[in-house]
Parts: C-alpha cells; sequence; structure tokens
C-alpha cells in the first residue's frame, strides 16, 4: 500500500509535467492547427537561462520568474519569425517550419553553449525529502504537483474570466468568425504562444528541479510524450490535454514501478500499446474537442 500511494505520488508529478506542455501544444493547435515541435526548445530555453541565473548568483525565485520569461519571449518571437509568414500555408508546411525551428535552436545550443549535459544550481530544500509513514516522498514532488494543480486553477480562470483568454476561446471555435467580430487574429495568435511558452518555462522548471542539469535536447523526450498525451486527450481539447497528461504519467509510473524486472526493458512498448488501445476504444480521444471531430469512414 504504501509503495502503491509513494508511486501515485510520482506519477501526478511526472503526469503534471506532462499535462502542462500538451496544453501548450493543444492552446496553439486549437487556434492555428499547427503542432509546434519546437515547445521542446522553449524549455531547453527555459533551463539554460535558470542555469546561468544559478551561476549568477541570483535567488532560486528570481532565476524562475527569468526562465519562465525567457520561455514566453522566445515563443512570441517564434511565432512572429518563424511562423507568421507561413500561417496560411499548408499544415505540412507549418509542421516543416517547425521541426526547422527546433533543429536550428538545437545546433545553436550545442554550439553556443555545450553539447554535453550541464548541471544547474538547485536549492537544498527541492533535494530534500519528508516521511509520511513508511512513505518517503521528494520535496521537488510535491512542489511540482502543486505548482501544477496552481497553474491548471489560473489557466481555467484565465479562459472563462479574462477577455484574451475569452478571445483564444472564440478563436478556437472559429477562427474566421471571431476576427468578423473584431477579435484581432495577430493578437490572439502571439497570446497564445506566449501562454505556450508560459506553460513551456514552469514544466522545464519542474523538470530540471528533478533532473538538476540542462542539455541541448532536453526538451524533445517530454514533447514527444506531450504530444502523445494531447492525442490520448483529444487533439484541440485542452481538458483532454490535461487528461492525458496525467494518464501517460500514471502509465509510465506504474509500468516502471511494478512490471516485473524481467520486462522492465519492454516498458516503452506496453505503455505505447495501453495507449494505441485507450485510442482504439476512444477514437477522437478521452475527451473530444467540439471542433475537431474525427469522421469514420
Amino acid at each position: 500500500m504504501d509503495l502503491i500511494l509513494q508511486q501515485t505520488v510520482n506519477a501526478f508529478a511526472l503526469g503534471g509535467t506532462y499535462a502542462l506542455l500538451a496544453l501548450g501544444l493543444a492552446v496553439v493547435f486549437s487556434i492555428m492547427g499547427l503542432i509546434n515541435f519546437a515547445h521542446g526548445e522553449l524549455m531547453t530555453i527555459a533551463g539554460y537561462v535558470l542555469m546561468y541565473c544559478g551561476l549568477a548568483g541570483f535567488p532560486f525565485a528570481l532565476s524562475v520568474c527569468f526562465a519562465v520569461m525567457a520561455a514566453m519571449t522566445a515563443a512570441v518571437v517564434m511565432e512572429r519569425v518563424a511562423f507568421r509568414t507561413v500561417r496560411n500555408a499548408s499544415g505540412a508546411t507549418m509542421l516543416v517550419t517547425s521541426f526547422a525551428v527546433a533543429m536550428v535552436l538545437q545546433v545553436l545550443f550545442q554550439n553556443l553553449i555545450s553539447a554535453r549535459s550541464q548541471p544547474v544550481i538547485i536549492p537544498d530544500f527541492l533535494g530534500s525529502s519528508i516521511r509520511i509513514g513508511d512513505v518517503v516522498i521528494g520535496t521537488n514532488k510535491i512542489v511540482a504537483i502543486a505548482a501544477t494543480l496552481a497553474m491548471l486553477v489560473a489557466l481555467e480562470l484565465f479562459m472563462k474570466k479574462q477577455k484574451h483568454g475569452i478571445a483564444m476561446r472564440a478563436a478556437a471555435e472559429d477562427f474566421a468568425i471571431a476576427r468578423l467580430m473584431g477579435i484581432r487574429g495577430n493578437t490572439v495568435i502571439a497570446g497564445a504562444f506566449a501562454l505556450s511558452g508560459l506553460l513551456a518555462g514552469v514544466a522545464a522548471v519542474l523538470w530540471v528541479s528533478q533532473r538538476s542539469s540542462v542539455d541541448p535536447l532536453m526538451g524533445f523526450t517530454p514533447v514527444l510524450k506531450a504530444f502523445i498525451a494531447a492525442i490520448l486527450g483529444g487533439l484541440g481539447s485542452l481538458r483532454g490535454a490535461v487528461l492525458g497528461g496525467f494518464v501517460l504519467g500514471f502509465i509510465e509510473v506504474y509500468l516502471a514501478a511494478f512490471l516485473p524486472a524481467s520486462m522492465q526493458e519492454f516498458r516503452e512498448p506496453i505503455g505505447l500499446t495501453i495507449v494505441v488501445l485507450l485510442l482504439i476504444a476512444r477514437p477522437n480521444g478521452l475527451i473530444p474537442s467540439a471542433t475537431l471531430q474525427a469522421q469514420k469512414v
């Protein structure tokens, strides 16, 4: 029972990171129809800013603010420089553009910073743990869960109460009609990228706080997992992205904890098989988007 409780906490922490990243992907996709595979590089940018701020002796809280702001700024610049000119092109063109941006940034990281993993200064309290009975829980896991819940609540309020959030929801429903009603397309799309950068920056801080290092390819694996989570939840569905992230986190952590040692090398294929089975049962995702219903043929 203690093992199940401990692994459940780990699953919530990992799933929360996936959920934040999947949300960032879903926000942009719901408005532009773009899967931004350069989203992982926003994580890496935030990680490097966190590293340099730590080396400069900044307090960790201030370093986190700078890291998140850097990710948001990079996301807005990315939209203005790379994606705005191909906005009306085909989905394939935008997809290739996102891959190109990701590759360029990875090469810049490798050549201008380092191709190797670099240590990040993390406060001692994030490396500590607390004991509840026989269960030992890392402080960083608790912080990750609390930060994820706070971000999800804030995002829900933003989308329902704030005018820019309402404008994003309207654009996600029907972008052409939203523009006819006076909503500025450039402003909404730039806001969506800024929001995705915010979510990527927070996810990067949570990811780095558990790894204590950053490298040029740091964002690749978590964003790939977030893409799977977004599809599992229902591509274009914000609530689906959250649910998909947590479901994928639970699948990964539980398989790592409870699969026999002889089966551990097959953990990834088994996890993907479970995802495929869920998609067979729910082809449109766990919480399908109202505007992106798949058609059966």
